[in-house]
């Protein structure tokens, strides 16, 4: 439900756009029926191995290319071998229009070409360690969509992983966009804040992460 004081959208950085409530409910409803079935596979949402051997809390599934570190390929080894699934059209005309919305700028949108879709999924006590999105090889923007429960996202400096750096509570249905000067930020999510989705929309519990990119990567 809308919030009962509306938030304004912020610019937390150079380059990084908070839009409040971007997603409406039917949105944000088609979102939640998309990923419990892209969840199923070919590929399907699984635990990430880190090259240290230690796994990610999160649930991760891909589409368009399967990220696993530090690289993207068109099948997922790590997992079952199968080829990813494509990245529907929808969803690249859904992260053109936050490109333009966020920056205000159709010219922008118009130019935004992504060809991933990196989803997690938090749930009970998953976390994301502070990190860059570096593995593409494009500097355009990365789109992220919020629905479920808020989270603390915390957004960081381009030179390491500690201070300083902005908290920012991300609801169901916001949009965050970070590109330009903050395109290789350390961010991370410490926190999710059980209890605080919206029933009408999905998941009952958790919050889901979809991350729109551009890989750079030839066809």
């Amino acid at each position: 439900m809308p919030a009962l004081i509306p938030r304004p959208r912020a610019t937390p950085a150079p380059g990084a756009v908070h839009v409040p409530e971007w997603l409406p409910e039917e949105r944000q409803r088609t979102l939640v029926e998309a990923c419990r079935a892209w969840a199923r596979g070919p590929v399907p949402m699984h635990r990430t191995e880190l090259p240290g051997g230690g796994v990610m809390s999160v649930r991760s599934v891909c589409l368009g290319w399967h990220w696993s570190p530090y690289r993207y390929t068109r099948t997922a080894g790590d997992v079952n071998g199968a080829p990813v699934a494509p990245l529907p059209q929808w969803l690249v005309a859904l992260g053109r229009r936050a490109v333009a919305d966020a920056y205000q700028d159709e010219a922008a949108g118009e130019a935004y070409r992504p060809d991933v879709a990196l989803i997690n999924f938090y749930g009970p006590g998953a976390t994301m360690g502070m990190h860059q999105d570096k593995d593409e090889r494009s500097s355009a923007p990365v789109v992220s969509l919020s629905v479920g429960d808020a989270c603390l996202f915390r957004l960081g400096n381009t030179g390491d992983h500690g201070r300083p750096w902005q908290d920012i509570r991300l609801e169901t249905g916001d949009l965050l966009v970070f590109g330009g000067p903050s395109r290789f930020a350390y961010h991370g999510v410490p926190k999710v804040y059980p209890g605080t989705a919206e029933p009408s929309v999905g998941p009952a519990a958790g919050r889901l992460n979809l991350t729109l990119r551009v890989t750079g990567l030839p066809g």
